[in-house]
């Protein structure tokens, strides 16, 4: 099958496109797909890069890519929810391929209404910012919580999740996307560039951190006594002293196809979405993530 793999740790040139990678294994539990578009996330090339072998150990060659969406081409033996034809989405992993063979329970059927190739791009960072904001910030319907980073992917997500569950939502960007966060739906926008402004913020209960550095630390000092911050990014070593009364959590993202679908349904309905800013062929992985880690091209999908 046609899939993109790298046999060594390095920058997105170690990326190679084959046509001819091994097939992947049907087996009981398992759904093969044939995929129709992945998306390009942060992990990825942190993960090529040899950054993260220590969180997420792989033997090499290895695929990229964790976004599922694509048409079932058969079933396992055990399988009883699923069956040739159906459209899923779901989070799993090496994913920049042609086809991907993943556990039933990490996928979700796709509205008939909603097109493949848009939601690819949703899995990893809607569940990352799904979770940030209801399993690690545990929002509740009036609580204040802080999405810092909040025009991202992640940061849309948690946004839309917090608002979901009741609470009172500050979207966190730089001053001058301040114009912009207007349009996310939060209860406030604060501009975390900005020191007078992060300073002037109310005591907050919870802050979902999308960013890390130095603005988690600046973040955690306005979290009230017992409150929670939760961060997909690194932080700083010394960030969980700072506050020694608040619970720190980091997330990493992992498959709830009911909440996907959640995600997916508000999609359909035009009450959430995920802008892509470019739809580039797997040929291109190498091209894209170099793209994407440079920062500033937005979300970029993979059509296979």
């Amino acid at each position: 099958m046609r899939a993109v793999r790298f046999y060594e740790y390095g920058g997105p040139n170690v990326l190679k496109y084959e046509k001819d990678a091994p097939d992947p294994v049907l087996v009981n539990d398992n759904v093969l797909v044939d995929m129709v578009a992945t998306s390009v996330n942060p992990i990825d090339w942190k993960i090529r890069s040899g950054a993260r072998q220590k969180d997420f150990p792989l033997t090499l060659p290895a695929v990229p890519g964790r976004d599922i969406s694509g048409i079932v081409r058969a079933v396992g033996a055990k399988v009883q929810h699923y069956k040739p034809g159906d459209r899923v989405i779901g989070l799993g992993e090496a994913t920049y391929a042609q086809q991907v063979s993943v556990l039933s329970s990490v996928l979700t059927h796709l509205p008939h209404e909603v097109d493949l190739i848009e939601a690819a791009a949703l899995p990893l960072v809607c569940l990352t910012g799904d979770q940030l904001v209801r399993l690690a910030t545990k929002a509740e319907a009036g609580q204040l919580i802080l999405v810092s980073g909040a025009l991202g992917s992640v940061g849309r997500a948690a946004v839309h999740a917090a608002k979901k569950l009741g609470a009172k939502v500050i979207a966190g960007v730089r001053e001058k996307q301040l114009p912009e966060a207007l349009t996310l739906g939060a209860d406030e926008v604060v501009a975390i560039d900005d020191d007078t402004a992060i300073a002037n913020l109310e005591p907050l209960d919870g802050v979902a951190d999308t960013v890390g550095g130095e603005v988690a630390v600046k973040l955690i000092k306005r979290i009230r006594n017992k409150g929670r911050f939760g961060y997909a990014s690194a932080i700083p070593a010394e960030a969980s002293a700072l506050n020694a009364s608040i619970l720190i959590t980091r997330v990493f993202a992992r498959p709830d196809p009911p909440k996907l679908r959640e995600f997916a349904d508000d999609l359909r309905d035009g009450k959430f979405s995920i802008p892509i800013s470019q739809r580039l062929a797997l040929r291109e992985a190498a091209n894209a993530q170099e793209a994407a880690e440079a920062g500033g091209a937005g979300k970029i999908v993979l059509v296979i």
